[in-house]
């Protein structure tokens, strides 16, 4: 009779999709007859296990979606390389609460200063916090919109991109610079206006911008739509491969 009532409860929690209830419910029997637990204690445990898996779960299948670099984390970042100004910012950042208020971030620096490393790591936390992220290279959004325009399915392309909570562009600017470019671009920046954050890095400071949307009226409503809500990041710090290198010829040395 008990081995009935197992295997019928063990039916119905796979029914149910309780994976983790199936697997340890009689385990967790064990032990609350045991330590006399009560009923409303072994169903918490149960259900904390299930919940504890499934955020986790969640969390995976989130960092895969979202394309991030698996190695650029906060854990692989040297915080100490910036200034404590931007270390405050960063920390206040990780929270996402900017995402919330639908806040661009912006970081700007020389090549090789960590600005790609930083919001990428940014970008993980928010993914652990359960915010749907995607990270693309500019040249290859802009490609996948010119593609989606060809097609006819701009439209859908940015509705799909519009369900994310953030949207990070690594290196804005690196286009052909053609019109076609700008003006997906542009779209793209235009669609997502007030609708969800987007996280950016660039060299180019905004005084240089025109080389990209090619006219001063596109370049300066460009530039106000990111800025309208927005946390910019100065990372004028020496480049960390070079550092690498310098220290890897002292090495040979």
């Amino acid at each position: 009779m008990k081995r009935d009532l197992r295997k019928q409860l063990t039916e119905l929690l796979k029914e149910l999709h309780l994976p983790m209830f199936r697997e340890y419910h009689a385990e967790y029997a064990v032990k609350a007859m045991s330590e006399g637990l009560s009923y409303e204690q072994y169903l918490h445990e149960l259900a904390r296990i299930e919940c504890d898996v499934r955020r986790a779960n969640k969390i995976v299948r989130l960092v895969k979606a979202s394309r991030l670099p698996t190695e650029k984390t906060l854990e692989n970042f040297n915080l100490k390389r910036l200034p404590l100004r931007i270390r405050q910012q960063v920390k206040l950042l990780q929270e996402g609460s900017f995402v919330d208020r639908r806040e661009n971030l912006l970081a700007f620096g020389n090549p090789g200063s960590g600005k790609t490393h930083l919001l990428c790591a940014i970008c993980h936390e928010l993914a652990r916090q359960g915010r749907r992220v995607y990270f693309a290279a500019c040249d290859l959004i802009v490609q996948q919109l010119l593609r989606a325009k060809r097609e006819l399915e701009l439209d859908k392309v940015l509705k799909k991109l519009s369900r994310f909570d953030a949207l990070m562009i690594d290196d804005f600017g690196y286009v052909k610079q053609d019109r076609d470019e700008m003006e997906v671009l542009f779209t793209l920046l235009a669609h997502r206006y007030e609708r969800g954050s987007m996280l950016i890095t660039s060299n180019l400071p905004f005084s240089k911008w025109e080389v990209i949307f090619k006219d001063p009226m596109t370049t300066a409503a460009a530039i106000d739509r990111l800025v309208h809500h927005s946390v910019v990041l100065e990372l004028n710090v020496p480049s960390y491969r070079a550092e690498q290198a310098r220290k890897r010829t002292k090495q040979d040395k």
